[in-house]
């Protein structure tokens, strides 16, 4: 049985209609389910409701919207736009580029596109760049990651390419190695304190001008005890670089690089399965068009009676072609569903990376200000340990060191005098 959406074809010989004015070539006459006729080029798909004129061009009134489907026994149906397939997905579809945002590189083919249409680049559909409407970023206030990184780029060999995600993954994953050369810098830090506060307690044991008297002598010990309290101000500071930066840093997001892993292969499924959908409607398009083609031959065969082919084998090929126009619309829109899920989770999952990013940034920020407070405290620290230096060098006297000195060691006060005879 036939289809309820054939429509009658018109065209009597090759390029005329009823009117019996030839048509430009390439194009064709057909009536619509509905009893109106209209026009198909069977070059670029293009359709009209108007006649076209005797030079060939694009049509004034196209039926359908930019990068209707190839007709269906002459009828073209227009595309459900992909989230409008399933319940709860995003009304919003892939960004457009902003004029001031960063340049973006040529992405690469394969590519596939009508006349302002669609294009389709690594199984990816945009807009055509010439008539796409205007599309609102996600987030137009600020650069967000989930508005920059739906094309693919070349690698730096120029060969392959690599997809926005990868690029924006590749970007966690080095900051994931940054914050970790971050704490092993810290740990040569703690490593130097260490060092030099064992080396400051050493000097403090030292015996070398033990035997200094005096006021100066008692400045002189207590430089000695300033190096052993400095050592112990420098102990202090490493341990709390290590309990307060470096175990943070490095615990920061521990499962990190796993998480990522999780995210890459859930987002490349995606993309191949799109990939696969993509397949799926090439093939389905190129059957059409060998069905059409059949179906094309014998009905001019019939009506030119070059053949005996009978009305039957003429419906039977409309069927098939028929068929091979619900396959091809099955086969669209099982791609539209899935690069519909792929956008929707690009969305969730870039936003997510992003908020990651944000957190690390702001982890490392914090703890870089605790490093600097424990130096600061540090430095306050040593400070007050050379403050009773400072005091007792200012209390220095010479004078008062000779009386303290004379008045220890004197063996007596009284003068000699000349003998007398």
């Amino acid at each position: 049985m036939d289809s309820p959406l054939k429509p009658r074809k018109v065209t009597t010989q090759s390029g005329e209609d009823s009117l019996n004015c030839p048509l430009p070539p390439g194009w064709q006459s057909y009536m619509s389910p509905q009893g109106r006729k209209y026009y198909v080029n069977t070059f670029t798909n293009e359709t009209t409701w108007e006649r076209p004129s005797s030079v060939p061009g694009t049509p004034k009134t196209p039926v359908t919207q930019k990068s209707p489907l190839p007709a269906v026994n002459g009828y073209h149906t227009p595309l459900t736009p992909a989230h409008q397939l399933e319940p709860g997905h995003m009304s919003l579809r892939k960004i457009g580029r902003d004029p001031q945002s960063p340049g973006s590189p040529s992405p690469s083919p394969p590519r596939r596109q009508t006349r302002d249409g669609p294009v389709t680049i690594n199984c990816v559909t945009f807009p055509h760049p010439d008539t796409m409407p205007e599309q609102q970023l996600l987030k137009p206030s600020e650069w967000s990651y989930c508005d920059y990184f739906w094309a693919d780029k070349k690698d730096s060999q120029g060969n392959n390419t690599v997809p926005g995600f990868e690029i924006l993954l590749q970007k966690q994953l080095k900051g994931k190695q940054m914050q970790k050369e971050m704490a092993e810098f810290i740990r040569e830090r703690i490593k130097i304190e260490e060092e030099y506060a064992k080396n400051l307690s050493k000097l403090s044991q030292n015996s070398l001008a033990a035997q200094e008297e005096g006021t100066l002598g008692e400045a002189w010990a207590q430089l000695k005890k300033s190096l052993a309290d400095e050592a112990e101000v420098h102990l202090k500071f490493s341990s709390k670089l290590q309990s307060e930066v470096e175990k943070p840093l490095l615990n920061f997001r521990e499962n990190f690089k796993k998480d990522m892993k999780k995210c890459d292969h859930h987002i490349a499924d995606l993309r191949k399965q799109l990939a696969s959908r993509y397949a799926a409607v090439e093939k389905a398009r190129k059957a059409l068009t060998e069905r059409q083609k059949d179906l094309e031959m014998k009905t001019q065969q019939l009506e030119t009676k070059l053949s005996n082919k009978t009305e039957e084998e003429i419906k039977k090929a409309r069927r098939k072609s028929t068929q091979a126009g619900d396959d091809l619309m099955r086969c669209v829109d099982l791609y539209n569903q899935a690069q519909s899920k792929w956008f929707e989770e690009m969305v969730t999952t870039t936003l997510e990376l992003e908020r990651l990013e944000v957190e690390r940034v702001e982890t490392i920020r914090q703890h870089l200000c605790q490093y600097t407070q424990l130096r600061h405290e540090t430095d306050m620290f040593n400070q007050s340990t050379v403050e009773p230096v400072d005091q007792l060098l200012r209390n220095v006297d010479p004078a008062k060191d000779r009386e303290l000195w004379v008045k220890e060691h004197k063996t007596g006060d009284i003068r000699p005098v000349d003998m007398e005879i």
